[in-house]
């Protein structure tokens, strides 16, 4: 997970107050983004709808592959017309899914609220990273970029937290419908934040037609095809995304299966989502941790991961709340690396074509769990899965020791 050390690049006079500016406006959307109520408990709604653990991991593929067929055309329309109009598509998408779940509870009413979210994800995916590099890079502040973005993370999760210890009175006042009248407002919010955000770009590059989106595209998957840098870095970024962040999908489940009581599963929640927030915020200061050190600490969180989830009880919640910090930091300064090898103007393309990895593997996970929840528990399958991070630090510390600087 180490970067090498960028030189300070010159500044314009007031580049501060403008990244300043950029700072807070991206903060206000990501905070907005994930002060989602429905969060901590949809799992939990599915259930209580008649759904089986099975049925609810097909909508989770659902989901996946929804964005998998709109992650990289998204992408690409990012680079060839305006990133900022699809940041306000997003929200408004997954709002409107949101709004249908509690309206119209059923199978096929959740499937179609999570292709609406698969949608709103993948408009954004590739799109945000895109712009706050440019932005920064256009103000001589590229060396920022994981700052602002470990901190973009932290307030999202910060969001997430008070969500989570704000939906047990909620739901206490009015159910259900209470909690998802709150999480459509909050996605009309951040549509209204998304609309704040600077863009400054030169149109020549892209344009509406065929032709525009055609040569971007071949672009983006010329600069992954050609550069070795890029397409370590790309790696590593969906398989740390990937694990994790299907896992994260479960842990309402996890925290039920300890025998908590739905007003209760929040607040276990909350406790995973603290450490997530711990690790955007200490991110900016990992870029510098060595290839063999980083290695060891991924390893380390899949093991702590596998023994809280494994102990059956709340307490164990303070593990998993620990690996996920460093799965969280991991993930910055992946796709950290990842910017900084993105040489070509089609970053957002770039971007989305990790994001279609992430969604493909994703949507393996959610098959393997789905399939394998008949005959293993929440606790085991998690234990199961975090497995696969002691190889990821292996592999990270081998391709450090053999590229240099470079991450796989």
């Amino acid at each position: 997970m180490s970067l090498p050390v960028p030189r300070t690049p010159a500044r314009a006079p007031g580049t501060a107050v403008h990244v300043k500016r950029l700072e807070r406006r991206l903060l206000a959307y990501a905070g907005c983004d994930d002060l989602i109520l429905l969060y901590p408990v949809y799992a939990v709604f599915f259930t209580e709808h008649g759904l089986s653990t099975a049925r609810i991991s097909t909508l989770f593929a659902v989901w996946s592959l929804t964005a998998l067929l709109v992650e990289v055309p998204s992408g690409v329309w990012a680079d060839a017309v305006s990133r900022r109009l699809l940041l306000i598509a997003g929200p408004l998408l997954q709002g409107a899914g949101f709004g249908l779940w509690v309206a119209f509870p059923s199978y096929g009413v959740f499937a179609l609220g999570f292709v609406l979210w698969g949608v709103g994800g993948a408009l954004r995916s590739g799109a945000l990273e895109a712009l706050v590099h440019d932005e920064l890079d256009r103000l001589g502040a590229a060396d920022r970029y994981p700052r602002l973005m470990g901190r973009a993370a932290a307030v999202g999760t910060v969001a997430t937290a008070v969500a989570t210890a704000t939906a047990a009175p909620v739901f206490a006042l009015g159910g259900y419908p209470a909690l998802g009248v709150a999480s459509v407002v909050a996605c009309l919010l951040c549509a209204t934040a998304a609309a704040s955000l600077p863009e400054h770009r030169d149109r020549s590059r892209g344009s509406h037609d065929r032709t525009g989106y055609a040569a971007t595209l071949r672009a983006g998957l010329g600069e992954v095809r050609d550069s070795g840098r890029v397409r370590r870095a790309l790696l590593l970024t969906v398989v740390l995304t990937s694990l994790w962040g299907a896992l994260e999908e479960y842990v309402p489940l996890l925290a039920a299966g300890t025998g908590a009581a739905v007003g209760e599963v929040p607040l276990l929640v909350l406790a995973v989502w603290a450490g997530v927030a711990a690790g955007g915020l200490l991110a900016a200061r990992a870029t510098g941790v060595a290839p063999p050190v980083a290695g060891a600490v991924l390893a380390a969180a899949g093991l702590v991961l596998a023994v809280g989830a494994l102990s059956g009880a709340p307490a164990g919640f303070a593990l998993i709340a620990v690996a996920f910090l460093v799965f969280q930091l991991a993930d910055i300064v992946a796709d950290t690396r990842l910017q900084a090898a993105i040489a070509g103007p089609s970053r957002a393309t770039v971007t989305s074509l990790a994001g279609l990895g992430t969604s493909v593997l994703t949507l393996l996970v959610y098959a393997v769990y789905g399939a394998a929840s008949g005959l293993l528990g929440h606790g085991a399958l998690f234990a199961l899965f975090a497995l696969a991070y002691p190889v990821v630090g292996l592999a990270v510390a081998w391709s450090g020791r053999r590229h240099g600087d470079d991450i796989p």
